[in-house]
């Protein structure tokens, strides 16, 4: 890969900087396990890689690194992995009893649906598209009303159960009624915040008023250090990709939305109490494009530091060629330190 700067460690030595990594198997090694389950397609080893997250012992109390937010988190994962519905489906049918196989099955098939849809909105999406989209979605439910019906504080579950909700489009109710039944057995839970807030952005008939007011309500209610600070960079991007012109081009630009940013990240990474957990790439990239994208770049800097090569394309997605753009505004963030 090609250097592109440097930074230092706590040692000041230098270290090199290289094209961005978004492989969230490469950037997070814990996960290695899990990779190399899924391509042998040995269920037992999947099986043992969920029951020793689930068995962690790390209190609810410690908002970041929990067991519940890394099943969930581990759960994405594998179902972006091609052709692992078939040895899942193969699981589910060897292990009726168990809701683990479901659970994973369920996201797989959603993963799939979205990927059909595509990233497009409706008025691009085919009627096909739209059927396809919907039938995979449909399996994933059946499978997750009985999953939750069995294991009402299964974390994935309801988590997965919000992304049928909004692609379903049964509405901002029911939706809500889906988080709150999560969020009372875990709280907090930054996967199900990030979709939940997807689900009240306008473009899934929701409002600008109710996705900024339930990210500030994420951080209210979190302890400090916890991974809530984030809805609110998520919402700012969301509604920075939403505008046209000249109202894009100043809206991150702007002292209110660069003072909330700026108060989200100290609530949430740059706290003393934070305890990196999994979702800590995701955390750091969505500060860094949200303020690199209103120009504050001493403001970004620290997440860049942080950051390093890796990346999630999750958020950075919004900007053609956004390897690229990572690059840049990397450079431009770092040339501030």
């Amino acid at each position: 890969m090609t250097t592109t700067g440097t930074t230092t460690d706590d040692d000041e030595r230098p270290v090199a900087l290289s094209e961005p990594v978004d492989d969230p198997f490469t950037t997070l090694p814990d996960l290695t396990p899990l990779r190399d389950a899924a391509r042998a397609g040995d269920w037992p080893a999947t099986q043992a890689f969920f029951t020793a997250l689930a068995s962690t012992e790390n209190p609810v109390e410690n908002p970041v690194e929990n067991s519940a937010e890394k099943v969930s988190f581990a759960s994405a994962q594998l179902a972006g992995l091609d052709g692992v519905e078939t040895y899942l489906e193969r699981a589910a049918a060897e292990h009726p009893a168990d809701p683990l196989p479901r659970t994973l099955l369920a996201e797989r098939y959603i993963r799939i649906g979205w990927a059909i849809r595509s990233r497009y909105r409706a008025e691009h999406v085919s009627r096909d598209q739209f059927e396809q989209f919907h039938d995979w979605l449909r399996r994933a439910e059946r499978l997750l009303i009985d999953v939750c019906a069995e294991q009402p504080d299964n974390p994935a579950a309801w988590t997965a159960r919000l992304l049928t909700a909004r692609g379903l489009q049964l509405g901002q109710t029911e939706a809500r009624r889906r988080y709150d039944r999560l969020s009372a057995h875990h709280p907090h839970h930054f996967r199900a915040q990030s979709q939940l807030l997807q689900q009240m952005c306008p473009k899934w008939s929701g409002s600008w008023e109710a996705a900024h007011a339930f990210a500030q309500e994420c951080v209210a209610a979190a302890p400090a250090g916890a991974h809530a600070g984030v809805v609110v960079a998520e919402a700012h991007i969301e509604h920075w990709a939403d505008l046209d012109g000249v109202e894009q081009r100043t809206y991150m630009r702007s002292v209110s939305v660069r003072d909330e940013l700026r108060a989200a990240a100290r609530e949430s990474v740059l706290h003393p109490d934070y305890a990196p957990g999994w979702s800590w790439i995701t955390a750091d990239s969505a500060f860094a494009l949200a303020f690199s994208i209103g120009g504050h770049f001493a403001d970004a800097a620290a997440h860049f530091v942080s950051l390093e090569d890796r990346v999630t394309e999750y958020q950075w997605q919004y900007l053609p060629g956004w390897k690229a753009a990572f690059v840049k505004y990397r450079k431009s963030a770092l040339a501030t330190l």
